[in-house]
């Protein structure tokens, strides 16, 4: 009997003693949470100082997409032996440079896609990946400040495309004005002095001119988001059917390890490329003038996997 008491009361003082030992780890565990919490913060505020020190800042990040296919004797449909494909990729970068008294803002986007459709009962038909969407565009603004929110600013700006026609057309932007920052990450360009050279082959259908060029930028990152919008227009002095407009925007979610999930779409407004389209066309009256062809908005989109640096 004795034996069995102090077993009891043995087994009884483990049990307090776990007891209290688990309370006062838990206890020690909150209390390390509690300044990890702190130390966070602290590396967090930081961070902040870092990132809004003038300075260099450089991002890139970009999309790929990709849909392969193929069929065998797939009597259901039209062609029911043949491969097909499409690959995208997107890459979009900057490079800006933030002082007391000046700035300069780099960026660029290219967006490059191409589509595959192979009949296998025809030995005539195209099997290569033929291009369907290229988007070349460089963006250099210098400012020097005024205020912390007003500059006074140069702009070049080139855009065409690069796989099947590079430069034909292209378009290259170099005006003097303004630039307005009204919050961090995003730049408004008002350049009321601005030349527009059209650099084409075919000069029947494109004109360089004189206008005012406008520009809205904004990049930011946000924990595993990117996030960029692009809108870009040239309005003539001389006509309104050599004014052009592009509006580009992209975003990026990563969820592992830089990798994730991207996509991004284009618009664009340009009556003097229209009309190339149009006299290109077979039986296209030659007497056609540019104001009498229809400008639809050019559209382009791209979704895929994302990889940011």
């Amino acid at each position: 009997m004795k034996k069995i008491v102090l077993t009891i009361a043995a087994t009884l003082a483990f049990v307090t003693t776990y007891g209290q030992t688990i309370d006062e780890l838990k206890g020690a565990q909150a209390a390390k949470k509690d300044s990890i919490a702190v130390i966070q913060a602290r590396v967090d505020a930081l961070q902040g100082q870092i990132d809004a020190f003038p300075g260099w800042k450089k991002g890139i990040f970009g999309t790929l997409g990709a849909n392969l296919s193929g069929s065998k004797n797939w009597y259901q449909q039209g062609t029911p032996n043949n491969s097909a494909g499409n690959i995208g990729i997107t890459l979009n970068g900057f490079a800006n440079l933030d002082k007391d008294k000046f700035f300069w803002r780099n960026s660029g986007n290219i967006n490059a896609q191409w589509v595959k459709i192979d009949n296998k009962d025809i030995d005539t038909d195209d099997d290569s990946f033929n291009s369907t969407t290229d988007v070349f565009n460089i963006t250099s603004l210098y400012g020097y400040k005024l205020s912390d929110k007003f500059a006074i600013s140069g702009l070049g700006e080139y855009r065409t495309s690069i796989i099947n026609n590079f430069n034909d057309p292209g378009y290259l932007d170099l005006g003097i004005g303004a630039t307005w920052t009204p919050i961090t990450d995003m730049v408004v360009v008002i350049h009321p002095l601005n030349y527009n050279f059209v650099f084409a082959k075919d000069d029947v259908a494109y004109e360089s001119s004189t206008g005012a060029k406008i520009l809205v930028d904004y990049t930011r990152k946000i924990g595993a988001i990117n996030f960029k919008t692009n809108f870009s227009t040239f309005q003539s002095y001389k006509s309104g059917d050599l004014s052009n407009w592009t509006w580009i925007n992209s975003f990026g979610y990563t969820f592992w390890k830089g990798i994730g999930l991207g996509f991004e779409f284009g618009l664009r407004g340009n009556r003097q490329e229209a009309f190339a389209n149009a006299l290109a066309q077979p039986g296209v009256d030659p007497a056609l003038t540019i104001g009498e062809v229809d400008s639809p908005t050019q559209s382009y989109w791209l979704f895929g996997l994302n990889y940011s640096l």
